[in-house]
């Protein structure tokens, strides 16, 4: 297949990138290098195969020529908005940018794949109510969730506008190898290990959040390319761990007390996400216990 990876130069894009050049895939990465990096990419590209790395932005108009050459199977939109990116020009550049990938999809028919913010969409629920089902209401938090409702409604369109199809992942918190420090919580509890320093932990640290390991969030994207047409599947492990708890388990019953610090506007409380529609849909579980992805990290 032809593939083009959007963002393939970032945290979980270069993991994908690996996953599907191990499958014989053509993969071409569109990547501005904004928050991505090459770095991420060399395994990929030192191991060979029919990779080709295309430094530029979605909204270049090099971007449809390049669509049209390669006339891709699958466009995996993987950067519409990064982690810690959130004003206005970026919001702006994120739904324009997402526009330009359902162009290039809508004249070349390729399907489009891309993942969410499952939190950021879900928002806060009541306890009774984890892990989440596809079926709760969503009640979108901060500029990502209102962007990531946004990004549905424009693949719902151009589905039922111009049949091109789609897969949509509502991802819980992916973590791995790679990561940046602020890439998420994992990223910087790492950091600070690695640095010996105190991580801050917003709050008391009892909220909890979905871990979910990034060769199983690949996974659940390469069997999108080909499943699930028209709907949004949460990804997750259904379990919820606390933020003191992730901390005690990288950290080791020894380490210091993170410092506390204000908690963030738009901290939802308790979050896990289920995976049963998924199971049916994609034929994927999570198969990574949280322990033994977090080993990986070193």
């Amino acid at each position: 297949m032809n593939i083009l990876v959007v963002g393939g130069a970032g945290f979980l894009g270069s993991h994908l990138v690996d996953r599907l050049l191990a499958e014989g895939n053509t993969v071409d990465v569109v990547d501005d290098l904004s928050s991505g990096s090459l770095a991420n990419l060399a395994e990929a590209r030192g191991a060979g195969g029919a990779l080709k790395i295309h430094t530029l932005d979605v909204l270049a108009d090099e971007f449809p020529a390049l669509a049209a050459i390669r006339s891709p199977d699958v466009v995996y939109h993987l950067a519409w908005l990064a982690p810690g990116r959130g004003s206005a020009a970026q919001a702006g550049h994120a739904v324009q940018g997402m526009v330009a990938v359902l162009e290039a999809a809508r004249m070349q028919g390729s399907k489009v794949v891309t993942a969410l913010p499952g939190a950021a969409l879900y928002g806060d629920v009541p306890l009774r109510d984890l892990p989440i089902k596809e079926g709760h209401a969503w009640n979108p938090v901060g500029l990502h969730g209102i962007l990531a409702k946004a990004v549905v409604d424009l693949l719902n369109l151009y589905r039922a506008d111009h049949t091109v199809e789609f897969t949509a992942l509502a991802m819980s918190t992916v973590y791995g190898p790679r990561q940046r420090m602020d890439g998420g919580v994992v990223g910087s509890f790492a950091h600070a290990l690695r640095s010996g320093t105190s991580p801050h932990i917003h709050g008391d640290g009892r909220q909890t959040r979905d871990f979910l390991y990034v060769d199983d969030a690949v996974d659940a994207l390469v069997r999108a390319g080909s499943r699930g047409g028209g709907l949004v599947v949460n990804i997750g492990s259904g379990v919820s761990t606390s933020i003191r708890d992730l901390w005690a388990m990288m950290a080791g019953p020894s380490a210091e007390d993170p410092v506390a610090v204000p908690r963030r506007p738009n901290d939802i409380t308790w979050f896990a996400l289920s995976p049963t529609r998924a199971r049916i849909h994609l034929a994927w579980a999570p198969w990574t216990e949280l322990r033994v992805g977090l080993r990986s990290l070193g």
